[in-house]
């Protein structure tokens, strides 16, 4: 596979509401440093730009970031903002919304709703936008109920500093709570071959029925997570990616676009040759024999989790 000829538009497309997207996108998170917040080192701003640009140039309209995606010496936002404003009118940025970290790096207390307008008029300023494409509520574990925060988003929709929202670290029941008050277009969950998780499953197929689209987050990082790509890799998936000609970190990207017609990929990335492979991802068509054994894969994880 020639991953330097293949456009983010292999993988199809979805709508965000009445924004459409192609499938396969970029997170914004690893563009800070070589771990998540805190984590690893900062990033080299320049090359960080450079991944930004060629993401556009691949055909990527989808970027995924929030303003606590910072390191010590970068944030996700302005990098965005300087890489690539003005923006493209088919650009779609997703931000979220809800937790909080403070100048020193420090988890701060997740937002109260009457909070909410203050960390979306955050990411307006470092965007350098008059309003967010979507906006997602992330569910922290201090509130069960997400009826109050999202209604408050709802609140800053109505008055046009958001066009779309979205929610994060959920269960179906939020999803339904969210529904009664103001139209859901995303549902951001953390989802992987190896990592399973009834839950998400579950949401999964209920995002399919509903026509919103589901947005895993650590798809290749696996249990790694905010650390970068697990390293653990299965004979099955080594021997799929083989047969492919593929890394296994494409095939797990491209086994979460089989999920279903509405699932996005965002894996995340701060150099260059990994961006364009990750791309090329969505040009990857797994047979019904190989979904069945990484399937497998997955139903393996999931007994090796059980006490």
């Amino acid at each position: 596979m020639d991953s330097q000829t293949i456009t983010a538009d292999a993988a199809g497309t979805w709508k965000l509401g009445d924004l459409p997207v192609h499938r396969l996108g970029l997170g914004a998170m690893r563009l800070t440093g070589s771990g998540a917040f805190h984590h690893g080192t900062p990033s080299d701003r320049a090359r960080s730009i450079a991944v930004l640009r060629r993401a556009i140039d691949l055909g990527v309209n989808h970027i995924d970031t929030a303003a606590f995606y910072f390191s010590s010496l970068r944030s996700a936002n302005e990098l965005i903002n300087s890489a690539l404003a003005p923006y493209r009118d088919d650009l779609v940025i997703v931000t979220k919304v809800g937790p909080y970290r403070t100048y020193t790096g420090e988890w701060g207390t997740s937002a109260r709703p009457d909070e909410l307008r203050g960390h979306v008029e955050e990411n307006l300023r470092q965007l350098g936008r008059d309003h967010l494409d979507v906006v997602n509520l992330r569910r922290m574990p201090t509130y069960d109920s997400i009826a109050e925060h999202f209604g408050a988003l709802a609140e800053l929709r109505e008055a046009g500093l958001i066009r779309h929202l979205g929610i994060s670290n959920v269960t179906p029941r939020h999803l339904a709570e969210a529904q009664a008050i103001a139209p859901v277009v995303c549902v951001q969950n953390r989802y992987a071959l190896d990592r399973p998780d009834p839950v998400s499953d579950e949401l999964l197929r209920v995002c399919g029925e509903q026509g919103i689209a589901f947005v895993p987050f650590y798809a290749v990082a696996g249990d790694a997570g905010e650390h970068g790509a697990t390293t653990a890799q299965d004979e099955e998936l080594q021997a799929v990616a083989r047969a492919h000609g593929a890394s296994p970190a494409q095939i797990r990207i491209a086994w979460t676009l089989h999920r279903g017609p509405h699932v996005l990929a965002i894996p995340g990335t701060g150099n260059p040759d990994h961006l364009t492979e990750n791309v090329a991802a969505g040009a990857i068509r797994l047979t019904g024999e190989e979904l069945q054994r990484l399937d497998g894969l997955r139903r393996k994880a999931g007994r090796a989790d059980t006490p």
